[in-house]
């Protein structure tokens, strides 16, 4: 029978082991989550809490993407676990745009892939976000630019047209999401992109992409060539 002092001990000798394979770069996407549950749950075995999270929300993006409010839906998810997760995510975003900033939007598309899924991947509304870029593809800005239903989210060309203008930006790329079980490109959404492109071609803006976050899932207009001239 294990005391209390030799449960400690292994617990403390497994992390240790965590550790070092993250160092080594050989952790799964798995152990990573049971290594950050070990920096806010000191004293107790997280591996348990680490199955059950990684079982529900199948990946550490849509994790760090759920809100504070349903993370702390779980069992062994105090409010201080749930901001961890949350400043975790934070961290993230930022790290992103970092990234934009300095690099072509499209020279990692994993990256903006996963920095999609960080924005919208758990929101239970839609919403339209626009990324203005300059002559390089590199992020002049990004903004949530409307939120609406849970089907549903206006978008208004004069005002991407505007900001598009006031910024100098030489190419667009528009980004929504789907919450619900609509995993594709609806009629009305190719519909606007398709008008939202042919108004920025005549002041020579060019709509680069409209992504949509379905799930854990980031659809390309481009690559389904629904911006493809006819």
């Amino acid at each position: 029978m294990i005391n209390q002092k030799e449960k400690q001990s292994l617990q403390q000798g497994h992390r240790a082991r965590l550790r070092e394979k993250f160092l080594a770069g050989q952790l799964t996407e798995y152990e990573i989550l049971e290594l950050l549950l070990t920096f806010v749950i000191p004293r107790r075995d997280v591996r348990p809490l680490s199955r059950q999270l990684y079982k529900k929300y199948g990946n550490i993006h849509m994790l760090l993407s759920a809100k504070k409010e349903d993370l702390m839906k779980n069992d062994g998810i105090k409010e201080y676990v749930a901001t961890f997760f949350k400043l975790i995510h934070k961290i993230t975003e930022m790290d992103y745009k970092v990234t934009f900033d300095n690099n072509p939007i499209f020279h990692n598309y994993h990256k903006l892939e996963n920095y999609c899924k960080l924005l919208l991947a758990d929101k239970q509304i839609e919403e339209f976000h626009v990324f203005y870029l300059d002559v390089n593809y590199k992020l002049l800005e990004d903004g949530l630019h409307s939120t609406g239903t849970v089907d549903w989210a206006a978008i208004y060309i004069r005002e991407i047209i505007k900001k598009a203008l006031v910024l100098n930006a030489r190419s667009i790329v528009l980004l929504h999401n789907h919450p619900s079980a609509s995993a594709t490109f609806s009629t009305q959404d190719i519909e606007i992109t398709q008008d939202l492109e042919n108004a920025l071609e005549k002041l020579e803006i060019k709509l680069f992409d409209h992504l949509l976050v379905a799930g854990n899932i980031v659809h390309s207009a481009r690559n389904m060539h629904f911006l493809d001239k006819k």
